[in-house]
């Protein structure tokens, strides 16, 4: 198979774990990056070995040479660069959150649609190894048919330090955890039709929410519980670590904190441990989510070369998108709202 050549826009915070991931993904390998800091665009050029270097997107474009981008910038620049990829028929992976807005979004997957590029949103924590043990589960079937689940992140972290930015937003928890949080919902559980949510700040040196608790009702009639908070101190720090529980009408599963998975079926209950590698270059307690995008990366490369759609496509993210939007809705008005006629 040939190699895929990629170009990478961005070269910041969570940039660099990408690199680290392109660095390890058979088939593909990134041979020129873009970013309007200068600063940036040494470190991670030099640190990669990258000589191909661009502060403008446009003459990457321009210039061309590679068969997909990787977009790694912040939300208020995707749509600009989705379309410009689309506009050059250039397959495209666009960082999280997708968009500034829903309108924004079926914007941008209608571009690529017009212009027939696969588009991929890098929304990478199903692809962590303890929500796919979770996955492999449900489809054997050993719970029969889930009717309530509850996936939580409730943490005391400090994100702010290495994201300062995180913390000037009037969003904050919901867009950038609670989206990821969502996205395994509706992985495991099924699409969703109605949300409620409350949100709350206790931080005050934030603009935005820090806790946010989401009632989901599914449309296969599963209900459940998606909490996430920055504001919780524990005596042990969970954090990457998103906990799950689910019952369903033949037995349980429980996803506790240390990778630790229990399942109840008619035979009892096995306990296993689904710990994620701790990959050459990754860190703990990082490493969770760094062996995830190596996996997101690794499918896209496949999914190019087959075809066929990826599992975080566009037109799926929209889906998970619609529901952080309904979550906003919801904690305003203090009602539960539509999904699916966001969607319409």
């Amino acid at each position: 198979m040939t190699e895929l050549r990629g170009a990478l826009i961005g070269c910041g915070f969570f940039a660099v774990n990408q690199m680290h991931a392109w660095g390890d993904v058979a088939g593909a390998r990134i041979v020129t990056i873009c970013d309007r800091d200068p600063e940036r665009l040494r470190v991670v050029g030099d640190q990669f070995g990258i000589s191909r270097r661009y502060s403008d997107a446009a003459a990457l474009f321009a210039d061309g040479g590679f068969d997909f981008v990787d977009i790694a910038t912040t939300v208020s620049s995707h749509r600009a660069l989705v379309e410009m990829a689309a506009s050059h028929r250039v397959p495209v992976i666009c960082q999280k959150p997708f968009a500034k807005t829903l309108d924004d979004a079926k914007a941008m997957v209608a571009a690529c649609g017009r212009a027939g590029v696969p588009l991929m949103v890098h929304e990478n924590f199903r692809w962590q190894t303890p929500i796919q043990a979770v996955r492999k589960v449900l489809d054997t079937g050993v719970i029969g048919t889930p009717f309530w689940g509850r996936l939580s992140f409730r943490s005391g972290y400090d994100v702010f330090s290495g994201q300062p930015y995180l913390a000037e937003g009037e969003r904050f928890i919901i867009e950038d955890l609670g989206i990821h949080t969502l996205d395994i919902a509706r992985f495991l559980l099924g699409d969703v039709k109605a949300m409620t949510a409350r949100t709350q700040r206790v931080n005050p040196a934030i603009r935005g929410e820090d806790v946010a608790t989401m009632l989901l009702d599914h449309e296969s009639g599963v209900t459940s519980i998606v909490d996430v908070s920055y504001a919780t101190k524990q005596s042990v720090e969970p954090f990457p670590e998103t906990l799950v529980e689910i019952d369903g009408s033949a037995g349980s599963l429980r996803l506790l904190q240390g990778y630790r998975l229990e399942v109840t079926g008619a035979d009892g209950t096995e306990v296993s441990d689904v710990s994620p590698n701790l990959l050459s270059w990754a860190s703990r307690p990082w490493h969770n989510i760094q062996e995830s995008v190596l996996a997101l990366q690794q499918h896209w490369v496949a999914q190019l070369a087959t075809g066929e759609e990826t599992s975080t496509s566009g037109a799926d993210n929209l889906k998970t998108f619609a529901l952080v939007e309904a979550a906003y809705e919801s904690a305003a008005s203090g009602r539960t709202v539509d999904v699916g006629a966001m969607l319409k």
